[in-house]
């Protein structure tokens, strides 16, 4: 049995002073407030976050895609490049590094986005591998591509990703946590092989051209293809969704599919700002995710949520730090629940005399502030790391970006 004493936890939706926690088998057995006698964690602890959404090679890009103009077409052809060069053994230690940044800042749990496919056997065993050796809880979603959009056969590195066809897919991955990368680039007439499939992830709508595309190739928005194709509901979580229409927000609400929504990448990308209230109200589950990783940081993603809505409005309001939290966590800290923790720095700059409560969590702090990570029980990080995870990250880039 291990057991900790949170100086103050966000526990049941309030901030609670002195929580002693005692944890077996990776699962909370006791928690009880005013209590003593543990190991102390210091600061505001909440439970562990969720990425929702990675694609854990684009970290590659970072602070490599900002020199010119564009947009995520051109942005794209830079991913590609680096997608061509990877084999299993530099996609391990470059996964690796990205999943101990994401536990460094917070997360606890992945859903990672694998479309790397051929020509090297074994790239999803890197994944496997990496979130194993960085203390992170992987969903690894195999991901069908077989078009380069609407029809259009793979080009150039896209060939890696395919499988032929989406029967052929199916075939190879078997049952288990699925995604259709996007309605472009899985013809309609294979769309049928998804359906009963759970968890199943799709990006959604993330550009105008990709509806417009749609529109022109089916004559309906990509959220309505989804529907009349049997693909929405609570098993389904659509990535982006920052182009709809008020009926593609009617249909997703009223079958209650879940959103991911990623602020950051949304940012970086000049995508636009996902309606992430409007869903919310129309009875969608709301998720974040870093994706390409401009920026791995849960505080900075459900901010996002608020901030974004703010610039898209001009009122404010719209998330309370209680709701974010909520949507940026999967699970609480309660008898049974899986024992995630994440302790923040309530002395640092930014978070000193901001109230050490909820929203000292998502309206003040950073990811530099996370002190302390238990996943499952064990502890995955404390900020003594720092350097050894710099370094990591450090030696995974200079293997795909050799230095003159």
């Amino acid at each position: 049995m291990t057991a900790y004493l949170l100086e103050r936890a966000w526990v049941d939706g309030a901030v609670r002073d002195d929580v002693l926690v005692e944890i077996e088998g990776g699962r909370f057995t006791a928690v009880t407030p005013g209590g003593s006698g543990a190991r102390l964690l210091a600061g505001l602890t909440i439970p562990g976050l969720v990425n929702d959404h990675s694609h854990a090679f684009h970290r590659a890009l970072r602070g490599r895609t900002q020199r010119e103009r564009g947009t995520f077409w051109t942005w794209r052809e830079q991913m590609y490049a680096v997608a061509e060069r990877l084999t299993p053994d530099t996609y391990f230690d470059l996964a690796r590094a990205t999943y101990r940044e994401m536990v460094a800042a917070g997360y606890t749990a992945v859903s990672e986005f694998h479309y790397l496919h051929e020509p090297e056997p074994g790239m999803g065993d890197a994944l496997r591998s990496a979130a194993v050796e960085a203390g992170i809880r992987l969903t690894l979603l195999d991901t069908c591509y077989v078009s380069s959009g609407f029809g259009a056969p793979p080009e150039g590195v896209q060939t890696r990703y395919s499988d032929g066809t989406a029967q052929r897919w199916a075939e190879r991955v078997g049952d288990g946590p699925a995604a259709i990368h996007s309605v472009r680039a899985v013809p309609r007439d294979q769309l049928h092989v998804f359906r009963g499939r759970a968890p199943l992830h799709v990006h959604l709508s993330e550009q105008v051209a990709e509806n417009e595309a749609c529109l022109a190739a089916y004559g309906v928005t990509p959220t309505r293809l989804l529907h009349e194709e049997g693909l929405l509901g609570p098993g389904t979580t659509v990535v982006h969704a920052t182009h709809l229409t008020d009926d593609d927000i009617t249909l997703l609400g009223s079958t209650r599919t879940n959103v991911c929504i990623t602020p950051t990448t949304e940012r970086d990308l000049a995508d636009g700002i996902g309606p992430s209230r409007r869903l919310a109200g129309a009875g969608c589950r709301v998720s974040i995710g870093s994706d390409s990783h401009a920026v791995i940081d849960p505080f900075e993603e459900l901010r996002g949520l608020e901030m974004d809505e703010r610039l898209a409005t001009q009122v404010r309001g719209h998330w309370s730090a209680a709701e974010l939290l909520v949507i940026g966590t999967r699970h609480t800290i309660r008898v049974g629940e899986p024992a995630d923790l994440v302790t923040i720095d309530t002395t640092s700059p930014r978070t000193a005399g901001t109230g050490a409560d909820e929203n000292t969590a998502v309206f003040a702090a950073t990811g530099a502030d996370v002190t302390h990570v238990v996943a499952a029980g064990e502890r995955v990080y404390t900020s003594n790391d720092d350097e050894a995870i710099g370094r990591e990250l450090d030696a995974a880039m200079g293997a795909l970006w050799p230095r003159p």
